[in-house]
């Protein structure tokens, strides 16, 4: 039975169109959210193993805004890019080619693995004029609080990208290590969202189009992260924090905040790495104050 979604009204009100970019060869699928001439434009990158209906409780919070939220190339709508390895800079290079592509100019957003992507991307020389990073990856994730379960899943992918091809996309895509994954994520004691963050990793966590896409992710997602980018991001930079973040612990995104030569970073108290879901009206509000003109009419 699917859960309620409690953004839904919010983002019934938002009109949204569905459409597709030809990048790398490939077609890259993606949504547009807002109205067309809003004063803001933000391109949204999901992170690993979602697509574009992660952000979407954020969307939902920023109605003023157009909103363009692409799957990234092998999970969702979106196909492999034909004959990559989807590591790092493969992301990166698409992400710079849709943005031209897509809305060149707009303000970038990731979350999560999205972070690293479009810091990754934004070091490179993508153009954007500000850059908004929430649940950023700020440290090593084999090192965080939870390295164990880090490790754990490491193993995971590694089983599933080693077992024969039946065996391991089961693996992948079975259905209680999703929910144990989700469980350990969640950190919102409101058993509404609790069972719509479930329901959405039941219904969008095994949308990926093979195994050897997913490990390719996996290990440029526990590879890197955002620290080696960040002084190279002479952008304006917003980084949304949680203070709960078993991932990357919330000392570690103070201390990459100063590596940014000029980031502001907002702390989410009671939330972990699922800001998005659970917290989204605090992330649009730092969202929409970072935007917002200055005394001068500049953003």
């Amino acid at each position: 039975m699917t859960a309620l979604n409690p953004y839904a009204r919010l983002l019934d009100e938002i009109p949204v169109d569905r459409r597709e970019a030809t990048v790398l060869g490939g077609v890259t699928a993606y949504w547009v959210y807002g109205p067309a001439d809003a004063d803001t434009t933000i391109i949204a990158v999901h992170g690993f193993r979602g697509e574009h209906h992660g952000l979407e409780p954020v969307v939902a919070h920023l109605p003023g805004a157009r909103i363009i939220s692409p799957d990234l190339p092998g999970f969702g709508e979106t196909p492999p890019v034909p004959g990559r390895a989807h590591d790092l800079n493969l992301y990166a290079q698409w992400l710079a080619e849709f943005s031209r592509a897509a809305a060149p100019g707009a303000v970038i957003l990731g979350h999560s693995f999205g972070s690293i992507v479009v810091a990754a991307a934004v070091a490179g020389g993508m153009e954007a004029p500000r850059v908004i990073l929430v649940n950023p990856i700020g440290a090593p994730a084999l090192e965080g609080p939870r390295g164990l379960l880090t490790r754990l899943a490491v193993f995971y992918y590694w089983a599933g990208a080693r077992l024969p091809r039946r065996l391991g996309e089961a693996l992948l895509r079975n259905g209680l290590i999703v929910r144990v994954m989700s469980e350990s994520m969640a950190k919102t004691k409101d058993p509404g969202i609790r069972r719509f963050v479930h329901d959405q990793h039941d219904t969008y966590f095994s949308r990926f189009a093979d195994r050897d896409v997913l490990h390719d992710a996996f290990v440029a997602s526990v590879s890197h992260d955002v620290r080696e980018y960040a002084p190279r991001i002479a952008q304006p930079t917003l980084l949304v924090a949680a203070q709960r973040d078993d991932i990357t612990p919330i000392e570690a995104e103070r201390r990459l905040a100063r590596m940014f030569p000029a980031a502001e970073l907002v702390e989410i108290p009671d939330v972990g790495h699922l800001i998005h879901y659970e917290t989204p009206a605090a992330a649009a509000g730092a969202i929409t104050r970072f935007l917002a003109p200055s005394d001068d009419g500049t953003r």
